[in-house]
């Protein structure tokens, strides 16, 4: 039963640091869609891309394959954690850092496909004025 908690508790956390960062960067990001690809479509993409943070978030903070060890499987004689106050700090403290580790790399490409975009953008506006 703790397994479930810490699960369900791991994916609430994975979920709130996922909307506070896509709340947080929502500005930005509109900017930067309603410059390159124009403001009809960017709404869309907008809403595409956190789909996507949302669940880089979550994949990236809810890691199951650490929440498994404190399983117990049967024919093993490895027994499981146990989940003490120590662990739930850990488990939720890593929750944490993997979210915002995974939302940084996607932001992180994200910004600089729009950066490349933007600079080409800008070469074809410089060419047309010429």
């Amino acid at each position: 039963m703790e397994f479930l908690l810490l699960l369900v508790v791991t994916l609430v956390i994975a979920l709130i640091v996922s909307g506070l960062v896509v709340m947080f960067f929502r500005n930005p990001i509109d900017k930067i869609f309603a410059r390159i690809i124009g403001e009809e479509i960017s709404v869309a993409w907008r809403k595409f891309l956190t789909f996507a943070l949302f669940v880089i978030g979550v994949s990236s903070g809810v890691n199951i394959w650490k929440l498994e060890r404190f399983v117990p499987t049967s024919g093993e004689d490895v027994q499981p954690l146990v989940l003490t106050a120590e662990t739930w700090g850990l488990e939720i403290y890593r929750t944490i850092i993997h979210t915002l580790g995974g939302l940084a790399w996607a932001l992180l490409v994200f910004f600089v496909v729009s950066l490349i975009a933007f600079v080409m953008i800008k070469r074809g506006e410089a060419k047309g004025k010429a």
